[in-house]
């Protein structure tokens, strides 16, 4: 599969450039610059030291590490962050933690992935009426259970 250059930015000596765990991961690690106490309940802010430049028509996702979200409840507060690709500042994640329990984050530590994807560009268009579908207005749970 072809990889697409993106290009960044280390802001501070210390930043750990994005990795891949595997050769086939559609996310890329990314290291929080500062080691951190998150209490039961709260939030932190963490940076990564690392700036990038996304190609026009992608757009950077960032995503909760299922190992830290299973494992110690650390997720995104905003639970998806977006990227977009006119950004150039430092990438920061903000981690909630969802434990009853005070969580410590490591400097150097993987917190979060990163996901770079295409996407659509649309106009939206005001319309009088919209197509019928079999599902129409129905919606949350209106497709059944399983």
């Amino acid at each position: 599969m072809k990889r697409v250059d993106v290009r960044y930015k280390k802001l501070d000596e210390r930043a750990i450039v994005p990795t891949f765990g595997t050769e086939f991961a559609a996310g890329a690690d990314l290291y929080t610059l500062d080691g951190a106490k998150i209490p039961a309940g709260g939030t932190c802010w963490l940076g990564t030291g690392i700036a990038v430049e996304i190609p026009e028509g992608y757009v950077g996702l960032i995503f909760a590490r299922s190992s830290l979200g299973t494992k110690r409840g650390l997720a995104p507060a905003n639970k998806v962050g977006v990227v977009d690709s006119d950004y150039r500042g430092e990438l920061r994640i903000v981690l909630h933690n969802h434990s009853d329990k005070e969580q410590s984050v490591d400097a150097g530590e993987r917190i979060a992935q990163f996901v770079i994807v295409p996407y659509l560009p649309v106009n939206y268009v005001e319309a009088d009426e919209l197509d019928d579908t079999d599902r129409g207005q129905n919606g949350f749970g209106s497709t059944g259970k399983y």
